[in-house]
């Protein structure tokens, strides 16, 4: 039977699954990333863990700095946060491009990408030289290569930072699935203590407000998801909860989406609805500081009402309005990133300015009754 050189190739490619762990730092992602390498091998399977903490230096983990930081020009910011992230997602694609062929380091535009290149590459040849060792074929065309699973060891607290995965495993015909690793803050500040180089503690505590687990009823593409809890330990019961989502994306690889209006349309609300929610929680931060602003200035009681009420009518219509903007103005279309933290900052910016205008018009009539 004649087999050509593209049909050799499918049928030893393997199948990929790209598994996002996330959760707290400290929350236990790295140890659960260990024993599912111990578990996958068990069943023949390759696993590599991609851990974000080994590829991206610390300070660009300081969600805080990242924020405050408005007086830095737009490109050192990005330098510090984005580009790290995306150098290690644009590796993680080329592998996806030729798994089989690791001989060469590909050409890089920048030190970051060649660096984290590097590292994936070791975990992948490593991964791939003990599976080659404990499973000898003696052809490819005897047995298909086995299933290698690539766990994405990070934070990724916005659902937009994991849906930039999912749109790589659908980009290429992936599995894709997700473990949201559960544990309280508290847990998380005293575990990361103990560490030899722990971050600190308000870092964690803030992205603890801004962790968006992930949410299959919101966004459908999260389907595939677990959550674990790990303040304790991780039970064999757990281990086989997770190897049970990885084996489903595994024989449920995405499809391309080719010019589908609907699958756009759908990637255009995923986007604003992150957008707004993420908004939606900023909010909510700036109109506590106004209101215990109002406390500290003994507003009487029905002032405090009305002032909470002006809030609350307030942030309700400016939510709304920022949907439709943001709606109007958002052309997602395929393969086009947008900057999701930069919509929400400059969003938050026009709230915060419309809310000291709110502040302004109650403790001026309080500062002139005290006089009085």
């Amino acid at each position: 039977m004649d087999l050509n050189e593209d049909s050799v190739h499918l049928r030893c490619a393997p199948a990929i699954c790209l598994c996002v762990l996330c959760g707290l730092p400290a929350a236990g992602k790295s140890t659960l990333a260990q024993a599912v390498n111990s578990h996958t091998v068990q069943r023949g399977w390759r696993s590599t863990v991609i851990s974000y903490d080994d590829l991206i230096p610390g300070d660009a983990f300081n969600v805080k700095e990242v924020e405050d930081e408005e007086d830095m020009p737009r490109s050192q910011t990005q330098t510090k946060w984005k580009l790290h992230r995306q150098a290690v997602l644009q590796c993680v694609e080329r592998f996806l491009q030729s798994p089989t062929e690791l001989g060469q380091l590909p050409p890089s535009i920048d030190p970051i990408n060649s660096d984290a290149w590097s590292r994936l590459l070791h975990a992948a040849q490593v991964c791939g030289t003990s599976v080659g060792s404990s499973q000898a074929y003696p052809s490819p065309l005897d047995r298909p290569a086995p299933p290698l699973v690539i766990l994405l060891d990070d934070n990724f607290y916005y659902p937009s930072m994991r849906y930039e995965v999912y749109q790589l495993a659908r980009k290429h015909s992936v599995g894709f699935c997700q473990v949201y690793v559960h544990c309280p803050v508290e847990s998380c500040v005293r575990r990361n203590q103990l560490r030899p180089r722990p971050l600190p503690s308000d870092v964690i505590v803030e992205m603890a407000r801004r962790m968006e687990p992930p949410n299959p009823q919101r966004n459908t593409w999260e389907q595939n998801s677990v959550t674990l809890d790990s303040e304790h330990h991780f039970t064999i019961e757990y281990i086989q909860r997770l190897v049970k989502v990885i084996s489903t994306a595994l024989e449920n690889p995405l499809s391309p989406v080719q010019d589908n209006a609907e699958q756009k349309e759908a990637d255009r609300q995923s986007c604003v609805s992150s957008v707004v929610h993420q908004a939606d929680q900023a909010c909510r931060r700036l109109v506590s500081q106004a209101m215990q602003g109002a406390r500290e200035h003994q507003l009487p009681p029905e002032r405090m009402r009305s002032l909470a009420a002006h809030f609350n009518q307030s942030k309700t219509r400016f939510l709304q309005d920022l949907r439709k903007q943001v709606l109007h103005s958002l052309p997602l279309t395929q393969g086009e990133s947008v900057d999701v933290e930069r919509l929400v900052n400059r969003a938050v910016d026009v709230f915060n300015k419309e809310k000291q205008e709110i502040v302004e018009r109650y403790l001026p009539l309080r500062d002139t009754e005290n006089e009085g």
